[in-house]
């Protein structure tokens, strides 16, 4: 099978590969980035989390995927759609998530993986919702979601236990095909 794989102006979002591993965990499995994602992992977590990663593009032909920067081959972090997975939440619809580095931080490029993650949800993959989720107190990551055009949906809020150890209520916004045409930045 072909690897999956889309470009942006300065960004890669492709297929894992074995040596994406560490650097990605290296870049991202620190106090700041997961702040707002249930802390630091362990071995353990890391190995549930690449699992999981790599179950989404068995089982759906998608997922977070990993975003490298063009110029110099850097693994920046992941960018991409799964399926939601959280009973409590918006089950089973098209959910866009990203995790940067901090280095990555404030330079656009989550927003550059963002837009060419929502053309692929609607062109690709023919999506009719997509979701993204965050906590409250995590404005960076709505404040993007608001800046790609997605609305909050109160309706769709949950929680999760774990995912913000301060404040478990995962708060969703959503876009469909029509308003990502009508807003696509």
């Amino acid at each position: 099978m072909a690897e999956f794989r889309l470009e942006t102006d300065r960004l890669v979002l492709r297929d894992w590969r074995e040596e994406d591993w560490a650097p990605f965990w290296e870049g991202t499995n620190t106090p700041a980035v997961m702040q707002w994602l249930g802390g630091l992992v362990d071995d353990a977590k890391m190995a549930d989390g690449r699992a999981r990663l790599e179950r989404y593009q068995r089982d759906f032909g998608h997922t977070f995927w990993v975003v490298e920067r063009k110029q110099d081959a850097s693994i920046l972090g992941f960018c991409g759609l799964k399926r939601c997975t959280d009973e409590e939440g918006p089950f089973g619809e098209f959910e866009a998530g990203w995790r940067f580095r901090e280095e990555a931080w404030g330079k656009g490029y989550a927003k550059e993986a963002a837009i060419a993650t929502l053309d692929a949800a609607f062109e690709h993959f023919g999506a009719e919702l997509v979701v993204a989720l965050t906590v409250k107190n995590n404005t960076g990551s709505w404040g993007l979601m608001k800046r790609l055009g997605m609305a909050r949906r109160e309706d769709m809020d949950f929680d999760l236990p774990g995912f913000d150890p301060g404040d478990p209520h995962v708060i969703v916004y959503a876009i469909t095909p029509d308003q990502w045409k009508a807003s696509r930045p």
